[in-house]
């Protein structure tokens, strides 16, 4: 299962030692809830090797702001603490899992 990404808990996340992906999105956001189902999927495969989640922008808006978050769905890649790879936009599941295998 996804983690649930805030503005309290993002920092101690990327800073954690393990390869970080974080995707910003919205209830109310069409291809969010594509992207959404692939998200919880990689969660379960990459489990204990990568820390994904979500965060909210709606209920977030320090993280957004501070990572220049102008369009949702956008999924932050971070490895060892910092920016590693960004995907804007929906993408295929197989495009996420590339990225994912990349930090590793």
């Amino acid at each position: 299962m996804a983690l649930e990404f805030t503005d309290e808990n993002i920092k101690e996340v990327i800073n954690s030692g393990k390869p970080v992906v974080v995707d910003f999105w919205a209830e109310w956001c069409g291809p969010c809830r594509i992207v959404g189902p692939f998200i919880e999927e990689l969660a379960e495969e990459y489990a204990g090797k990568v820390e994904i989640g979500k965060l909210n922008v709606d209920e977030n808006v320090d993280t957004p702001n501070e990572y220049g978050i102008r369009n949702i769905p956008t999924i932050l890649f971070f490895k060892d603490g910092k920016l590693a790879d960004k995907q804007v936009g929906a993408a295929q599941k197989t495009v996420l899992k590339e990225k994912i295998d990349a930090l590793l």
